[in-house]
């Protein structure tokens, strides 16, 4: 499966918007939407008027960005969405929040969702006691999520929980940081979901 691997502050320079893509970066002052409240490029600075399309589209892409998610598999979770009974851009998001490696991200062990992939891929996490090596392993309530016991004692363990244990968890998760582990105890729901979409343009650009 394909990845990003430019800069990721561009991406949230052409939302306008934070998408929270570089860990501590994010909450300083050195962020780059903070620092450059325009898109990059060269017209970066125009007036930027779009059309219906246009708007469908960036929601779109605000949402692939923030998840990490390349168009085939985007495209793939709104199928699954659309299939089921329910809003569909609500379940969209659902789906979207109970992958692995965004799962990971709001436990608090890992500062990034692109840090979470990463350290997912490298084999640091197992799910009810088995090692889990895909990011998009969709997790379900009752799940058990946890650093293998073989990768605890690393550097960067300490490090993430030094720099995100002071963070409020989401009420659908229950975290326990001196033992690196975490549940999925249920999924949640749209409100509870802070993410910056309009998903219901997402649902009316593939409905087109």
């Amino acid at each position: 499966m394909g990845r990003y691997t430019g800069a990721v502050c561009r991406l949230c320079r052409r939302e306008k918007d934070k998408l929270y893509l570089k860990g501590d970066r994010c909450y300083s002052d050195k962020c780059a939407v903070v620092r450059h409240g325009y898109a990059p490029g060269e017209h970066g600075q125009a007036r930027q008027k779009f059309s219906e399309y246009g708007q469908q589209l960036r929601e779109k892409q605000k949402a692939r960005r923030i998840y990490g998610v390349m168009e085939r598999q985007f495209r793939k979770y709104f199928k699954e969405a659309d299939r089921r009974k329910g809003v569909t851009g609500e379940l969209l998001l659902q789906l979207l929040e109970t992958r692995l490696d965004n799962t990971v991200f709001r436990l608090g062990l890992a500062r990034s969702r692109n840090e979470a992939r990463q350290l997912i891929n490298h084999g640091h996490f197992e799910v009810n006691g088995r090692k889990v090596d895909i990011a998009s392993y969709l997790v379900k309530p009752g799940d058990q999520i946890a650093v293998r016991d073989n990768r605890k004692k690393k550097a960067v363990f300490k490090e993430i929980v030094e720099t995100r244990s002071q963070q409020e968890p989401v009420d659908w998760l229950e975290v326990d940081h001196e033992k690196l582990q975490g549940h999925f105890l249920r999924v949640p729901q749209r409100d509870e979901i802070d993410v910056p979409v309009t998903e219901h343009l997402i649902v009316e650009l593939y409905s087109r």
